[in-house]
């Protein structure tokens, strides 16, 4: 059984879902060295800049960023490395049929320890121009005012 059970969010990319949308999700493993994983257990990534790209019929996650070990010693790995992913082979071709395809790319969400073993949740995305983006950042806001004025029109009602 092993030590940790359940879910521990590590890093998560809100800009990825601002700026992609989002057609398809996967989970994939990660290649770590020990450094990795205990600057990971640290809560310290980010996936801001990283990207998935397919290379010898394999998956890689590169750009991400995962800081040096603090208590590391000369074995201490490169913080923007490229990481191989572990995905099924159907995942891998499929993923890389959509994307030769054209307008759509695999970009990395969220990185997250799942019953002690690294995760990344990786999304089959398409980029969204600047008007979808307004447009989306326009319905949130608009959600948002109609949820506070019902909570006002409830208060005055009680």
């Amino acid at each position: 059984m092993p030590k940790e059970s359940g879910e521990k969010l590590v890093a998560s990319n809100k800009k990825a879902r601002h700026d992609y949308l989002i057609l398809d999700t996967y989970e994939a493993g990660m290649v770590l060295t020990g450094s990795e994983v205990k600057s990971l257990r640290m809560g310290r990534a980010s996936l801001v800049d990283g990207y998935v790209f397919f290379e010898g019929g394999e998956a890689w996650l590169d750009a991400a960023y995962i800081p040096e070990y603090l208590n590391g010693s000369w074995t201490n790995h490169a913080p923007r490395r490229k990481r191989k992913l572990l995905l099924h082979r159907d995942q891998i071709d499929k993923l890389y049929q959509k994307t030769r395809e054209g307008g759509l790319t695999v970009v990395p969400l969220r990185l997250y320890f799942l019953d002690g073993r690294a995760k990344v949740e990786i999304a089959l995305a398409r980029g969204k121009k600047e008007y979808d983006k307004r447009q989306t950042l326009r319905e949130k806001q608009d959600k948002r005012e109609a949820e506070r004025a019902m909570r006002q029109r409830n208060r005055m009602g009680e």
